[in-house]
């Protein structure tokens, strides 16, 4: 729940090119531009840009993967919602590991933790298990490459509560974008004849549809609220982040195992399995990399804020939608119709408009 408009850290000054004069020509535009990469490489050491590559890789290829495994738990025999959104958060844990070595390596105090943070902690912790619920629930009846594109809406719903909520700045871009992406989305709801899997009924499908857009709501929500706590806590860093992260995803745990329990799925893990196409070994794996994978996205997206900028975060964000699309195709052979190309180019349009808007926005402020 890691987003690049959580944060508004430091842009890597040396990364931005001067603006061109109209006089100059393009080939001295491509020198100008070269040599001030070039600068901005000798100025980090060499363990920087291992960092930053590591954290590229890991939202382009760690989210994907992880929206890719939930589809194929349900087209292999799982039926579980709550086992789907508990492993989404299983996997905390592992953000743990980074925190702890990272108090020592910058010499950091954790935060202090007093009850309004610890309520907002809770608040966010049960928001994101409804969240990750509702993804459960559009993944059991979409095809993998429709959820991610419906999923995308986030992005509008994400500047629309920051704006009302934080009050984040909107310029003629970002509107332009939230536009784009709607028309995207509402493609999508127009071509549903075209990629519904025949064991999904319409109703199902639907619902489907429904769900996807209320967790992409209630995901632009959890952005804005955490923003928000940023705000209030005055201090913004990689370790805050951590911790939110840490904290957050620990109470959808919690709210998410007392789930997994009450409806019984717990005790049918073990059942599902048997019957899993593939075998035992292969239910458990989906699971487990699906926990693994979901965190090593957010890690990702945690260092490329920190390391790189949110310009970054936010083109790569975009483009792990056409990543999950055609690896959808590709992997689960995800009927692709022209629509919902049309709609995929139109999606990654109003990506384009947004990170160009945020960019204009940041450099003027």
């Amino acid at each position: 729940m890691l987003s690049a408009s959580l944060l508004q850290p430091e842009i890597m000054e040396a990364a931005e090119a001067p603006i061109p004069s109209e006089s100059e020509s393009l080939w001295d535009q491509i020198t100008k531009f070269t040599a001030t990469m070039n600068a901005a490489y000798k100025r980090k050491p060499i363990p920087y840009w291992i960092l930053l590559f590591l954290g590229i890789i890991a939202m382009v290829v760690a989210f994907p993967a992880s929206s890719i495994l939930s589809r194929v738990y349900y087209a292999n025999g799982g039926q579980s919602k709550w086992i789907i959104s508990w492993i989404a958060v299983a996997g905390w844990p592992l953000i743990a590991f980074i925190l702890f070595p990272t108090y020592f390596i910058t010499k950091t105090f954790p935060t202090p933790l007093g009850f309004k943070l610890f309520l907002s902690y809770i608040v966010l912790g049960f928001l994101s298990a409804a969240d990750n619920l509702m993804y459960a629930y559009a993944y059991a009846y979409l095809p993998a490459s429709t959820a991610a594109l419906v999923a995308s809406s986030s992005l509008v719903f994400s500047a629309l509560f920051g704006y009302v909520l934080v009050n984040n700045r909107m310029n003629a871009s970002i509107v332009n974008a939230l536009f784009v992406i709607t028309a995207g989305l509402t493609i999508i709801a127009l071509d549903s004849s075209s990629d519904k899997y025949d064991n999904i009924s319409n109703s199902q499908y639907v619902m489907g549809l429904v769900w996807d857009v209320l967790a992409s709501a209630l995901h632009g929500l959890i952005f804005a609220l955490s923003e928000l706590v940023f705000v209030k806590l005055g201090r913004r860093s990689f370790v805050v982040v951590l911790e939110q992260q840490i904290m957050v995803s620990l109470f959808a745990f919690l709210f998410t195992s007392i789930g997994v329990i009450v409806s019984g799925d717990f005790r049918r893990i073990s059942s599902e399995a048997t019957t899993f196409k593939g075998g035992k070994s292969a239910y458990y794996l989906v699971l487990i990399w699906g926990a693994v994978t979901f965190q090593l996205g957010v890690l990702g997206a945690t260092a490329v804020i920190f390391l790189a900028s949110t310009v970054l975060a936010g083109v790569l964000n975009a483009v792990r939608t056409p990543v999950t699309s055609i690896a959808a195709v590709i992997l689960l052979h995800d009927p692709m119709s022209g629509f919902k190309i049309l709609s995929l180019l139109i999606t990654f349009w109003g990506f384009g408009s947004y990170i160009y808007g945020s960019s204009m926005d940041h450099k003027q402020s």
